[in-house]
C-alpha cells in the first residue's frame, strides 16, 4: 500500500513537471528558420537571407534595397561584421490572425565589428549610434584591435501560414511606425 502510494505521487509530480516544462509545438520550427535565417547573415549569403524576410515586410522596403542594406552592413570592407553565438529566449505561442500564425521569439547573439580603418570622429558616431541601439553595458570597444563587441538582445516576429516554414521581421520599438502597414494591431501592440 505504501509502495503504491509512493509510486503515485512519483508519477503525479513527474506528470506535473513534464507539463509544466512542455514547449511551445511551434518553438522548434521558428528556432530552426530563424537559426537557417541567422547562418544566412553570419555566412554573407545576403540573397538566403532574405527569402526569410517576411514577404509584407517589402512592401515598406523593397527586397533589392532590403538586400543592398544588408550587404552594405555585413560586407562592407570598411566596417567588418562577424555575428555569433545565436541563444533563443522566449518564443510566445503562435496566434492565428487572418490565416497566418504570428509568434514574438527572443534571441540573442554576439557580434563584433572591426572598425580599424575608420578615423576617429567616425568611430565616435558608430560608437553613439550602438549605444544607443544596444544599450552602453552591451557595447564594449577594444582599442587595440579596433573592434566593438556587441551582446545584443533581440525581437523578430516569426510568420507562416503552415507552421513548419516560418518568415521573419525584426520588431523593435524604433521600427514600429513602418510595422504598421506588415503586422496585425494585436502584434504590435506586444511591441
Amino acid at each position: 500500500m505504501k509502495t503504491r502510494s509512493l509510486l503515485f505521487v512519483f508519477v503525479l509530480i513527474s506528470s506535473l513537471t513534464f507539463a509544466q516544462a512542455k514547449q511551445n509545438p511551434d518553438d522548434a520550427a521558428i528556432k530552426k528558420s530563424l537559426s537557417y535565417f541567422m547562418n544566412s547573415v553570419m555566412t554573407k549569403k545576403i540573397d538566403q537571407a532574405v527569402g526569410y524576410i517576411y514577404p509584407k515586410f517589402f512592401t515598406v522596403v523593397p527586397k533589392e534595397q532590403m538586400t543592398q542594406i544588408l550587404n552594405m552592413t555585413y560586407n562592407n570592407p570598411f566596417m567588418k561584421i562577424e555575428v555569433s553565438n545565436l541563444k533563443f529566449g522566449n518564443i510566445e505561442k503562435a496566434e492565428l490572425i487572418n490565416g497566418e500564425y504570428f509568434s514574438i521569439a527572443h534571441y540573442y547573439f554576439t557580434m563584433k565589428c572591426n572598425m580599424s580603418s575608420l578615423n576617429d570622429d567616425m568611430k565616435k558616431q558608430v560608437n553613439t549610434m550602438l549605444e544607443k541601439r544596444y544599450g552602453k553595458n552591451n557595447v564594449k570597444y577594444l582599442s587595440k584591435e579596433g573592434i566593438y563587441t556587441i551582446n545584443t538582445n533581440m525581437k523578430a516576429c516569426a510568420v507562416s501560414k503552415d507552421r513548419k516554414n516560418w518568415k521573419f521581421v525584426i520588431v523593435e520599438k524604433e521600427y514600429k511606425p513602418q510595422l504598421v502597414k506588415v503586422l496585425p494591431k494585436k502584434i504590435l501592440d506586444k511591441i
